[in-house]
C-alpha cells in the first residue's frame, strides 16, 4: 500500500498494490490493520456503490454532519473519476480550499476523505462505477451540500455547466458563504477529527 498526502494534509491518497499474471489481478483493496497502524481512528462500517452511465454525471458536494459525520474512502472499479474534498471547517488554515485528484479502475488510487470535508465527483467516462466505504450510516436529517461549481471555490471541472448531469438537489445547493458553520477546526485532534457545530 502506497500513502501520500497533499497540501490539505488530512486528504490522504492510498494506491493498493495489484499482482497480476496471463489471469487478471488480485489486490487487497481495504485492511484496518493499515489505517491502525498510521494512527487512524476510522472504522469503516458500509459499502456504497453508485453507477453512471454516461460521461459528465456531478454528484455533490455531499457531507454529512452532527453526530454522525461521515468519512468516505472512494475507488472506482469500472471508468474514471475526478474526485474532489473541499475543506469546509471553520478556523481550517485551508478553509474553502480543494483537493482533485483523478481516481480510475486503471490507477487504482483510493482517496480518503475525513469528516468536515465536502465530497463531490464528475465522471470522466461512460459507465463509470464507485465503490466508497463510510464511517457512519446515513442521515437524512443530516445531510448537506454546497453548489459543485460555486465560483469561490475555483475547481477546475472538466464539464460545464451547462453540460453537466446533476440531480435537482444538487443544482440548487446553497454556496459555500452562504452556508452555516457545520464543522469547526481543532487542530490538536488532527488527523481525521473534527468537531460538529451542529450536534
Amino acid at each position: 500500500m502506497k500513502i501520500s498526502h497533499f497540501d490539505i494534509p488530512d486528504i490522504v491518497r492510498l494506491t493498493p498494490k495489484r499482482f497480476g499474471d496471463n489471469r487478471g489481478f488480485f489486490s487487497e483493496t481495504y485492511r484496518q490493520s493499515w489505517f491502525d497502524e498510521a494512527g487512524v481512528d476510522i472504522k469503516f462500517i458500509q459499502d456504497n456503490h453508485a453507477r453512471s452511465s454516461s460521461k459528465g454525471v456531478v454528484r455533490g458536494l455531499h457531507f454529512q454532519y452532527g453526530k454522525n459525520p461521515q468519512a468516505k474512502l472512494i475507488r472506482v472499479v469500472s471508468g474514471a473519476i475526478l474526485d474532489v474534498a473541499v475543506d469546509i471547517r471553520h478556523g481550517s488554515p485551508t478553509f474553502g480550499q480543494h483537493v482533485a485528484v483523478e481516481l480510475s479502475a486503471e490507477n487504482w488510487q483510493q482517496l480518503l476523505v475525513p469528516p468536515g470535508f465536502a465530497h463531490c465527483y464528475c465522471t470522466l467516462t461512460e459507465e463509470t462505477e464507485v465503490i466508497y466505504k463510510v464511517d457512519n450510516y446515513y442521515s437524512p436529517t443530516q445531510e448537506a451540500g454546497i453548489r459543485w461549481n460555486d465560483p469561490a471555490l475555483k475547481i477546475d471541472w472538466p464539464v460545464s455547466e451547462e453540460n453537466a448531469k446533476l440531480s435537482d438537489k444538487d443544482r440548487v445547493a446553497p454556496l459555500l458563504a452562504d452556508s452555516p458553520v457545520f464543522f469547526r477546526y481543532q487542530p490538536d485532534l488532527m488527523p481525521f477529527h473534527v468537531e460538529s457545530a451542529m450536534d
